[in-house]
């Protein structure tokens, strides 16, 4: 099985999930299972059978990040430098529109586009990897080629 890289912060986070999900969600959602047992018919009982699916989301859930944490590599980006790599915090600059955006590459389980995490896997952090400050990238989107130029590379 591959290894599946993640910043300190995202295996932290993940972690942190897990542990909501088996010492909060999971005893909650058994209750209330139990409680709507308690009023009769289960055919019927939209209570019982919202609880159910419920349950089966977490329980999905627990095992999907017991899997990824298992299998987890967790890199410490502040040890790292140089040319753009997993970790690294990018600011890039669109060549048409002179638009800067920052994104972190990350591992897909922490990736994060609104919150500027780029899976590691996509088009554009592809395009990143193995550049340096000043180069310029070509990207294919679904909108067509995009030229960017990298503006700063930091380890954070």
């Amino acid at each position: 099985m591959d290894r599946i890289p993640l910043t300190r912060a995202g295996h932290t986070a993940l972690d942190s999930e897990l542990k909501q999900l088996k010492s909060k969600e999971r005893p909650a959602v058994i209750r209330a299972i139990a409680e709507a047992r308690e009023h009769g018919d289960l055919s019927e009982n939209a209570e019982y059978h919202a609880a159910r699916e419920k349950q089966s989301f977490i329980e999905g859930r627990v095992k999907e990040l017991e899997g990824i944490l298992s299998l987890a590599d967790v890199i410490d980006v502040a040890s790292l430098s140089g040319t753009v790599k997993f970790g690294a915090t990018v600011t890039i600059v669109d060549e048409d529109t002179d638009e800067e955006k920052t994104y972190q590459i990350v591992g897909e389980p922490e990736a994060d586009i609104e919150r500027g995490k780029l899976n590691l896997r996509s088009p554009l952090a592809r395009s990143l990897i193995g550049k340096d400050e000043g180069d310029s990238i070509e990207v294919r989107t679904p909108g067509g080629e995009k030229g960017y130029e990298i503006l700063t590379i930091k380890f954070i």
